[in-house]
């Protein structure tokens, strides 16, 4: 080869031999920095395990299965869902906490858990705040205010009035200390500057046999294990306890219109172990988001009385600790203590 002056240029081909040479010793060593710069960017290509941290029948498993059925269908991957119960979810979020975190082992962030158990535990296995990854919300789920049919009271003002003129004389039975339930009566009771005697069951059921036998007088309890009875007419159902009407309920008035400032929701998010790669996190939430707005979930949720709820993995970390500092002072003022 020679240039437009005719000189001979013979060095020219090895030298372009040596950086042909050069680029393809380079090549594999780029295609992996940039495998490594997008772990799980197929997420997710096998089986992902779903930990529901309440036992199996309830409202959360019910509302954990569908999420899953609706991410198996536009993931195209099976989302089995496992029962891992136990002191008050803590048990559960454990076991996601100590999971590989590579996304395959997932799980269900609650109130429980992450915002009421670190005020109330003495001491947990697992640090709320450091030890998950959360993906997005999945649901809200305010509690439902329900009277026995004797209790001379058929709407808010005239329990907090019976309630005022007779302290300590009638109980509110609930699923257990530091539940959603629980706190609901305690914060009636702030509220309303008087004395209900707390009874804590092993559960909602046993609960509201009591409440249908007199034993108990009133209970806030999840809407989907309280509203059919209700519906019966065997109880009275007066409000509920989240910031709106529930679309299960509209009829029924929220505590916070008598009670300004009333609010516990119980919540559900989806959360991992600390640890997950982000393209993992960002690919989840992007499916979540599909899921939780799909006509189909949304329909569902709403007959269970849950409103479905994807957030951002930054707005479900923020709220998270938003509940823990709010729901805190509330829970020492009860006097509750797990040791």
């Amino acid at each position: 080869m020679t240039d437009p002056s005719g000189v001979a240029r013979p060095a020219s081909a090895p030298l372009s031999r040596r950086r042909l040479l050069a680029a393809a010793a380079a090549a594999p060593s780029g295609l992996a920095a940039t495998s490594r710069a997008q772990p799980g960017s197929d997420w997710p290509s096998q089986t992902v395990r779903y930990i529901n941290i309440f036992p199996p029948g309830g409202a959360t498993d019910t509302l954990s299965r569908l999420y899953c059925a609706k991410m198996t269908e536009l993931t195209g991957q099976q989302f089995v869902v496992e029962n891992r119960s136990g002191s008050g979810g803590n048990v559960g979020v454990d076991a996601i906490a100590k999971s590989r975190p590579d996304g395959y082992t997932i799980g269900l962030g609650s109130i429980a858990p992450h915002a009421i158990a670190p005020t109330l535990y003495a001491s947990l296995p697992f640090d709320a705040a450091k030890d998950f990854t959360f993906v997005s919300g999945l649901w809200q789920l305010p509690n439902l205010l329900v009277v026995n049919n004797d209790l001379p009271a058929r709407s808010v003002p005239e329990l907090i009035a019976l309630l005022k003129a007779n302290p300590g004389k009638y109980a509110y039975g609930t699923s257990g200390i530091g539940t959603t339930p629980h706190l609901s009566g305690e914060l009636l009771k702030q509220m309303v500057g008087t004395e209900i005697l707390h009874v804590p069951y092993r559960g909602g059921a046993p609960a509201l046999l009591d409440l249908l036998g007199g034993r108990v007088h009133l209970i806030m309890d999840n809407i989907p294990g309280l509203l059919p009875t209700a519906r019966e007419g065997r109880i009275r159902a007066l409000a509920v306890t989240g910031p709106q009407r529930s679309p299960a309920a509209p009829e029924l008035p929220t505590m916070a219109e008598f009670l300004p400032g009333f609010e516990i929701t119980s919540w559900g998010a989806v959360c991992c172990p600390a640890g997950v790669p982000a393209p993992v996190v960002a690919r989840h939430s992007a499916f979540a988001r599909q899921a939780l707005q799909h006509p189909d979930l949304v329909r569902s949720f709403q007959e269970l009385g849950a409103a479905p709820w994807w957030t951002s993995p930054e707005e479900i970390t923020a709220y998270r600790t938003r509940e823990e500092a709010r729901l805190a002072p509330l829970i020492k003022a009860s006097g509750a203590r797990v040791d």
